[in-house]
């Protein structure tokens, strides 16, 4: 008992390390953003990240998509993620952009590098319902509807990801695995990430102005009610 009660107290004092919440670092440009801006910049960057993460997996996955595009896993990561932040079209997709490449890139005909036209196809639907902007200053404003839309055409897309066979009847892409041996959703949590900040920056923007009228009122009150009064 004595040896298991030391055990627990040692594993209460030592836990194991899951590493830290980590800021982005400051910059001067922040100087021209509101609370809101600022938590749509690191939102925007955080689904842009997880969507490349979900293309690295994708390629792992699928090494023969990325053969379609570069001649390395690595050259044709960085070729997507250029297109996407340097706002280029994916010649794959015929000029479309938005729900229209969205479409064509998990069309069970599409021949060319699906993982590379998929992910830049949500990465750029994405960035269109944010007013075509990655990141977000004073002069800017975003529409709530737009990212609730948005939040659920990811769902739609990982849904046909899943569930849409190709010509030969197998999956467009291999993505999650549940098996006997092998239990794989990783797929499925980094798209949850990204549909869940979508959805809440959406209820965030829902609230700006109301949160505004209530902030000016509790500005007033407690500049009236809540100061310290002198005693000499």
């Amino acid at each position: 008992m004595l040896l298991c009660a030391a055990a627990l107290a040692g594993c209460a004092s030592s836990p194991a390390p899951h590493g830290e919440v980590k800021g982005a670092s400051a910059s001067s440009r922040e100087m021209g953003q509101s609370d809101t801006n600022r938590v749509a910049t690191l939102a925007m960057r955080a689904n842009l990240d997880g969507l490349y993460l979900l293309m690295d997996k994708l390629y792992r996955r699928n090494p023969a998509e990325w053969k379609k595009t570069a001649a390395s896993r690595e050259e044709a990561l960085a070729k997507v993620r250029d297109a996407v932040e340097k706002r280029q079209s994916w010649p794959e997709l015929q000029g479309k952009r938005d729900i229209a490449a969205m479409a064509l890139a998990l069309s069970p005909d599409f021949k060319g590098d699906r993982v590379a036209a998929f992910v830049y196809a949500t990465a750029d639907m994405i960035i269109v319902a944010h007013g075509n902007k990655i990141e977000f200053f004073l002069i800017d404003s975003l529409d709530a509807q737009h990212l609730y839309n948005a939040a659920r055409n990811v769902e739609i897309g990982a849904w046909i990801l899943a569930s849409r066979r190709n010509p030969a009847g197998g999956p467009l892409l291999l993505s999650d695995e549940i098996s006997a041996d092998m239990r794989n959703l990783s797929f499925e949590r980094e798209f949850g990430k990204i549909v869940g900040r979508l959805d809440l920056l959406a209820t965030f923007i829902t609230e700006k102005y109301r949160r505004a009228g209530i902030s000016y009122v509790q500005n007033l009150l407690g500049g009236s009610f809540l100061q310290f009064l002198p005693v000499r």
